[in-house]
């Protein structure tokens, strides 16, 4: 393993967490909040411990698989704990593992707090609270991926260890240009946003942290009771952008590219649409007793599904009140999350449709082998399809099959065989 390499990125990542400090210290610094010297403090321990770490560049470059993961562990625990400091020294949070919950919640972009009373806090723990938000959604390790010395391709071994999808692409030749594509569409997004809550009466200090939980789509509010004090405008506005932030960000990129052929055709997008409006509608249907006005109904609906299925957490009403069919499909859109690619959480609107596809693909494959062996073999159609040991017979008939036809014999032989001999056997169990 490459220690070096190891070692110098960790030097890195303080460094830059030292950067992001400065920050909520500027704000302390306009509020006049004293607790801003936590945050030099913790920016004067992140220099001292990252530059010499950073000072001899490694000389092996070489950086695999291994100690991808190895760097991408390691680093978040570092962000979490020297994140933890600035809340620990100005007792803010006294309680260190509660610090530490809170800034770990914030860098995954998790949501959970220990706060019973979030307004309370000074200025600048709550800019820095919603800003851990602001890094862990895109991840910082993306950020260092356009600045690293690397070479020979070995960027991608560490884009893959950060990524949450099932697969990762690069939008550029070179990681590191994919890299900055993808922080320039995110600083863009919410730097759009922050402006919109400022057209909506929104206070810039707001604006900035409601844009940073809502980027990072994890959901940190700097009022207790999260959204539902704020103008309708305001909400519909957090709304699209909890959805948007929820979009591959690959779709984006064939916008600015002017590739919209490309960019509709991402079949995941589709769907995850497809899904956000569903959902809406029959929610919408269902809760508007409650408020007795379709467009409010409308509204608090798709607040609430944007928050849920990019796994935001913003809210503006207590949906537990709300009938069982509304919060079931919001449990559902918990579990099934935004896209893959976007700074949104859950299982991934990709994951459900490659198992989707896969179940049905083998439904299709049984159908279209019986079609055929009813073709050449005269075998009823009707007769197989009543069990898995019915299927397995099939799939030895298949090796008999003419040469035009041999595609599904092999589709069949290599796949699939395996899985339906242990059904076959699982059914002779059951029988017995």
């Amino acid at each position: 393993m490459n220690y070096s390499i190891i070692i110098y990125i960790i030097g890195m990542i303080l460094e830059i967490e030292a950067v992001f400090m400065t920050l909520p210290a500027i704000t302390a610094l306009i509020y006049q909040e004293t607790s801003g010297v936590a945050f030099l403090i913790t920016i004067a321990l992140c220099l001292v411990i990252g530059l010499p770490l950073t000072r001899k560049k490694p000389t092996r470059k070489a950086f695999y698989t291994k100690e991808g993961f190895v760097t991408v562990a390691l680093s978040w625990i570092v962000l979490s704990i020297i994140g933890a400091i600035p809340f620990v020294i100005s007792r803010s949070i006294p309680n260190p593992v509660d610090a530490l919950f809170e800034t770990v919640s914030g860098f995954t972009t998790t949501g959970a707090s220990i706060l019973s009373d979030v307004e309370a806090l000074p200025h600048c723990m709550l800019m820095w609270r919603s800003f851990t938000h602001w890094i862990g959604g895109m991840g910082v390790l993306v950020f260092i991926l356009s600045l690293l010395p690397l070479t020979g391709g070995y960027h991608m071994n560490l884009m893959k260890a950060e990524s949450p999808g099932p697969s990762v692409s690069k939008l550029a030749p070179k990681v590191q240009s994919t890299a900055k594509i993808l922080y320039s569409i995110y600083f863009v997004m919410t730097v759009i946003q922050i402006l919109l809550l400022l057209v909506g009466g929104m206070p810039l200090f707001d604006s900035i942290c409601t844009a940073f939980g809502t980027a990072g789509t994890g959901g940190f509010g700097i009022k207790n009771d999260s959204m539902a004090s704020y103008s309708t405008y305001l909400q519909v506005v957090i709304t699209v952008f909890m959805i948007l932030f929820g979009v591959n960000f690959n779709a984006y990129f064939f916008i600015i590219t002017k590739k919209f052929a490309q960019a509709f055709k991402m079949e995941e997008v589709r769907y995850y649409f497809g899904i956000i409006g569903i959902a809406i509608l029959i929610i919408t249907c269902n809760i508007y007793h409650i408020f007795g006005n379709a467009a409010k109904a409308f509204q608090q609906a798709a607040f609430q599904v944007g928050s849920i299925i990019t796994t935001t957490g913003y809210a503006t009403t207590d949906f537990n009140t709300w009938p069982e069919i509304s919060r079931t499909i919001l449990v559902l859109l918990m579990f099934i999350g935004a896209c893959a690619g976007s700074t949104g959480g859950g299982i991934k609107v990709s994951r459900i449709l490659i198992l989707c596809k896969t179940v049905s693909g083998k439904r299709i494959l049984i159908r279209n082998s019986i079609r055929i062996l009813s073709k050449y073999h005269g075998i009823c159609p009707g007769c197989m399809r009543k069990s898995p040991e019915e299927e397995i017979f099939l799939i030895f008939r298949l090796q008999n099959l003419p040469d035009r036809e041999k595609p599904i014999r092999s589709i069949w032989m290599n796949w699939d065989i395996a899985d339906l001999q242990m059904q076959f056997m699982k059914s002779l169990q059951d029988d017995a």
